[in-house]
């Protein structure tokens, strides 16, 4: 009997000895701060990734980012000045008027990031606190520790500073694997530019080895592109085009259908897909996130409460039918809970010009 690589997407593949996190399921990615009152009803949460990406891109530094309120639900928009406060409410979300503009944070992570770029840190904004949040996991001690904390300190209430239990890792190992190199990893999501199929997985995985086969031995495809440290995703080329073509994930349930790739946004509700730990929800807590692991630097990731262990990178994270992010790393596990990091599916999904579907 022949195997044929299955269409669904899944989650891990182990990288050797170094801690990496990537298994994919084979065979089925504040402070001085005022809410405005007069703002009208936000859109549809199924929306708010459309209309905050698309505010972003119209309101630049005039906004420091924006979030789901958890108690209303309503898409508030950070805001710097009246007009730009009119331009949300126009869009349907909840303007919330800020002291720090989107540049005066970016200006705080870029410091951070010639300062305090010591392995095991993490920073990014808290659109709702108007900060930028500089995580550190257990392994920041000592010298490192007291340089992480001088860098924050020059920023005063600009930035907070919290510590994690765990240590930032990028999730090796898991189930249903695809192997290379020596490696394990998992299947994020599976693509095709129209005529031809490709799933998407994290770049640390790609990075290892450039043929990859399931379980039995098949050759499922060759490595078609690789993006790590700085990003962490990569892209492998199937040798044949399988019958059972079918672009979607597998969660509870089995099969779960793909059909579109999107932002999400802070204060969402998002699902992850792992063959170590299976099928975990949790909410995005930050975007644009900047990690410091041991093997190197990875920026605009999504920060997520989501648990996962090793086996569980490359993995899918999702919304509904929309596909979200290809799981880095973290620290923590399913059991104590953890913080885990995305890679944003809609930039391999750029880069290569391929679709989810």
């Amino acid at each position: 009997m022949k195997i044929r690589p299955s269409r669904i997407g899944a989650a891990a593949v182990t990288v050797a000895a170094s801690g990496l996190v990537a298994t994919a399921l084979v065979g089925a990615p504040g402070a001085n701060a005022s809410h405005d009152t007069a703002a009208a009803p936000v859109a549809a949460t199924s929306d708010t990734g459309a209309v905050a990406a698309k505010l972003a891109g119209e309101l630049g530094s005039r906004s420091a980012g924006a979030y789901l309120d958890q108690s209303t639900r309503d898409l508030v928009v950070t805001v710097t000045d009246a007009k730009a406060a009119q331009a949300v409410r126009a869009a349907g979300a909840v303007p919330k008027t800020v002291a720090r503009s989107g540049a005066d944070l970016q200006k705080v992570m870029a410091s951070l990031k010639r300062d305090a770029a010591v392995p095991g840190t993490a920073w990014a904004v808290d659109p709702a606190a108007n900060q930028v949040v500089l995580t550190m996991d257990s392994t920041v001690k000592g010298a490192g520790l007291k340089k992480v904390r001088s860098a924050a300190a020059e920023h005063g209430a600009a930035v907070r500073t919290d510590r994690v239990a765990g240590k930032f890792r990028m999730f090796a190992l898991g189930g249903d694997p695809i192997f290379a190199g020596g490696s394990r990893c998992s299947l994020g999501f599976n693509v095709t530019n129209g005529s031809e199929y490709f799933f998407l997985t994290a770049g640390h995985c790609t990075e290892v080895g450039g043929t990859w086969t399931d379980a039995s031995g098949t050759v499922l495809g060759t490595n078609d592109g690789s993006s790590f440290p700085g990003n962490d995703y990569g892209i492998v080329k199937y040798s044949s085009t399988p019958e059972d073509t079918q672009g979607g994930v597998r969660a509870a349930g089995g099969f779960h259908d793909i059909t579109d790739a999107g932002t999400p946004t802070v204060g969402q509700t998002v699902t992850r897909s792992g063959s170590t730990t299976g099928v975990h929800s949790g909410q995005v807590t930050a975007l644009n996130q900047t990690v410091n692991y041991a093997e190197g630097s990875v920026s605009g990731l999504i920060r997520t409460t989501v648990c996962a262990e090793p086996g569980d990178s490359g993995g899918p994270l999702f919304s509904g039918s929309t596909a979200l992010g290809l799981t880095s790393g973290g620290s923590g596990n399913c059991s104590s809970g953890g913080t885990t990091f995305f890679q944003p599916v809609t930039e391999p999904l750029s880069a290569y010009g391929v679709d989810v579907y």
